[in-house]
């Protein structure tokens, strides 16, 4: 008993031995943090932060650094000779003095064995790509994180459709495609119309900025450098695109353009450029880092040298760390995402004043808990040195509506004599309209539905009739060979109108030229025939072929056996085979054999007896089993379509044919015969009218005398047929329409015209 209390005694005093050596040598272990710093002043502050933070810790960080090379080469250089030799477990990279050139080369030289850098000063978006940098991350957010704040503006602000201008570079296109990603989970629909990308570094934007003066949309978004900003700004002000009713949300770089014009609007990281407050916060998630994960046990050690080919095991685990890292510093909340970029981020909103001046109206985002955006409306100065906020839009106030008579969508009423137009159950609404210099009412669907857009786009309208009462079509005119537009397609086209508010039917031809809102009314025509029923007949089998072809497979099957019989015979392999056998001449192929051999392999019925001998039938007959076996399977599947798919043809003839109300509607739509006649070969294929007859109904339709049409003819060889007068002409008239598939030889021999 003794003996056992004093083992199990021993035991415990030897593990709790093993866990003191254990916390004691993974809490002694020394952290050195490197730093590659833009001056002298940073590196002070730099020892400065790290003796803090040995202060309230158990464990000790040594610091080492040095100053920033602006030559990316000699930078790598001096990362692995004078940093990498201290043993640095992470690295904090600020940039060159006097210059903004971004640390791309401690970047990938710490990167390449597992060390994590943490950036303080750099913003560029390609940090971001953690396939390139992967053991990056900073305490500033990447410029492209201003779309977050673009798209609160927008909200607050109520602007629905904006012009995306960028840089054709890394920095404008994560900017536009972080903008469009955050627009899609909005409430209101942002709607980009054009995005216009330029190039970075030209001396002139004009050809850029001209095509936006046609577009609807009077809100910009620039993402652009300082040195593109001011190009821009410039080439702007002359176009006269920085004045009254237009609205600039521009970056933060474009911000520090000297030119900027009054009113336009920005984002300014709160302290983005205090390098020292940044170098403490990145020190504290550091130390904090490092207390958490040595709490847990010991870390190996980087490597010493860039010679050394192995890379750090416990890098990846010290990055995830860091990234996983919060807490309150003095920029604010710091916290990274799975990238390494900095969240929840303080800007300043900034408008520029009538001096010229930067003046912050706005905050987004908290020191100590994550706010939106926050917005002094009437603080803002508009482009133009104005106080009202731009509309956003183009409108153009008053605008030219033609129409036409066409009920129950407009109705058109004398003007009364008090000159004031009154709507008549069901309409709603009446307006003046003109129809040349005299004065009518229009109401109607279209006028209600013309008043509601109106009230809500806010314009104002005057109405007017079509001058030539058209819908509008495209024809040549007065004997030109060019064709215009007529009807109101055509004032709209000349510029005389602004707007179609009619039943305009839209086609292929005037979608090519106009803009048409989606149609408010459907419009088919269905037509019921009755099924014929076909009566079967003792002939039905013959039906998938046709009698010649019939005529020829039974022609084929007597020649093939009669050429089978032939080669046989007089081949003189069948002679021999007859002296050296003991087969007598009637065993032979005889002329009766080969047609029973040519039928018998038609209609696969076997052969027994009687087959070819000689190589030259044989081949034949192998020839003649080839075409047999394609004939029956063709009469196979053409027999299975007759009975399954038999679609009786709808022989519809007459006036009161449903394609002469199409003639008529599309006559009255104002199409020429030809173009009627090229819709309705589309959708009749053969059962379509002849051009000449459509010519004709088409007059008919218009009031015009038919007879000056009737007798019309295409271009074709030998000499044209002729008709000896009206009455012939009527004759053939009425048998086309009797039977449109009547041949030229039947209508010869009933009218007696000569050919």
């Amino acid at each position: 008993m003794g003996i056992c209390f004093l083992l199990r005694s021993s035991m415990m005093i030897w593990t709790m031995m093993l866990c003191q050596t254990h916390v004691s040598s993974a809490a002694d272990q020394v952290i050195t943090i490197g730093a590659s710093l833009s001056s002298e002043r940073m590196e002070n502050e730099f020892r400065l932060a790290v003796d803090e933070l040995n202060q309230g810790s158990s464990i000790h960080f040594n610091s080492t650094s040095i100053i920033m090379e602006a030559n990316p080469i000699r930078s790598a250089l001096e990362i692995c000779d004078k940093l990498l030799a201290h043993k640095v477990y992470t690295v904090i990279v600020s940039h060159p003095n006097s210059t903004n050139r971004s640390p791309i080369s401690v970047s990938y030289t710490c990167g390449y064995y597992n060390i994590p850098v943490v950036g303080v000063y750099a913003r560029d978006s390609a940090f971001s790509d953690v396939n390139v940098h992967k053991m990056f991350l900073r305490t500033v957010p990447p410029f492209s994180h201003q779309a977050d704040v673009w798209v609160e503006l927008l909200e607050a602000l109520k602007w629905e459709k904006v012009i995306f201008v960028y840089s054709a570079d890394e920095e404008g296109r994560t900017l536009l495609s972080r903008f469009q990603s955050l627009a899609e989970g909005k409430d209101i629909n942002i709607k980009i119309d054009p995005s216009v990308k330029y190039l970075p570094g030209e001396k002139n934007y004009t050809h850029v900025l001209e095509p936006i003066l046609k577009c609807t949309s009077r809100v910009i978004l620039l993402a652009a450098s300082t040195e593109d900003a001011e190009i821009i700004f410039g080439d702007a002000e002359r176009l006269g695109m920085t004045g009254q009713d237009w609205a600039w949300i521009v970056t933060e770089q474009a911000l520090d353009a000297d030119n900027i014009p009054i009113g336009m609007l920005g984002v300014h990281l709160v302290d983005g450029t205090n390098e020292i407050k940044h170098i403490r916060d990145a020190v504290k998630v550091i130390g904090q880092t490092f207390t958490n994960l040595l709490a847990n046990g010991k870390l190996s050690d980087p490597p010493l040298e860039c010679k050394d080919l192995q890379t750090w095991d416990d890098g990846e685990i010290v990055y995830r760390a860091l990234i996983n890292t919060t807490l309150s510093g003095e920029t604010g909340q710091v916290r990274f995402n799975s990238e390494g970029d900095r969240l929840d981020p303080m800007y300043d909103i900034m408008n520029i004043d009538s001096r010229r001046m930067p003046m912050p109206v706005g905050l987004f985002g908290h020191r100590e808990k994550k706010l939106g955006l926050r917005l002094i409306k009437s603080n803002l100065t508009w482009p133009g040195n104005i106080r009202i906020k731009p509309k956003g839009e183009k409108i153009s106030r008053n605008l030219t509506i033609v129409t036409l008579k066409e009920k129950p969508f407009v109705k058109v009423t004398p003007m009364p004599k008090d000159g004031v137009c009154r709507p008549v159950a069901p309409a709603e609404h009446a307006f003046p309209c003109k129809n040349h210099s005299k004065d009518h009412c229009c109401m109607g669907y279209c006028m209600d539905m013309l008043a509601k857009i109106a009230s809500v786009v806010q314009f104002n309208f005057t109405i007017h009739l079509s001058k030539d009462g058209l819908f509008g079509s495209f024809e040549k005119h007065n004997g030109s060979g060019q064709k215009f537009w007529n009807g109101m397609m055509g004032e709209l086209m000349r510029g005389e109108a602004d707007l179609i508010v009619a039943p305009l039917t839209i086609n292929p031809e005037r979608a090519n030229d106009i803009d048409f809102t989606k149609p408010f009314k459907y419009q088919g025509l269905n037509i019921l025939v009755k099924k014929t029923q076909k009566d079967s007949s003792l002939d039905s089998f013959l039906q998938p072929f046709q009698n010649t072809l019939w005529i020829l497979v039974g022609l084929s099957v007597h020649v093939v056996a009669l050429v089978l019989y032939l080669l046989d015979r007089f081949s003189p392999f069948g002679r021999f085979k007859l002296a050296k056998s003991e087969d007598t001449e009637e065993d032979a192929l005889n002329l009766s054999s080969a047609m029973w051999f040519s039928w018998g392999v038609l209609l696969n019925s076997g052969i027994g007896e009687g087959t070819p001998r000689s190589f030259s039938a044989r081949v034949l007959g192998m020839v003649w089993a080839g075409f047999a076996m394609i004939i029956v399977a063709s009469y196979t599947a053409n027999l299975a379509a007759f009975l399954v798919l038999d679609r009786p043809e709808a022989l519809i003839s007459g006036i009161d044919d449903p394609r002469y109300s199409v003639m008529e509607f599309l006559a009255a739509e104002g199409c020429s015969a030809a173009n009627i006649h090229a819709r309705m070969k589309t959708v009749y294929g053969e059962m379509c009218i002849s051009d000449c007859a459509i010519c004709k109904w088409v007059r008919i339709f218009k009031g015009e005398d038919p007879r000056e049409a009737i007798l019309c003819d295409r271009k074709h060889s030998g000499r044209p047929l002729s008709a000896s007068d009206t009455a012939h002409g009527e004759k053939v008239d009425y048998m086309i329409r009797a039977n449109q598939r009547v041949k030229q030889m039947e209508i010869a021999h009933e009218v007696g015209i000569s050919k």
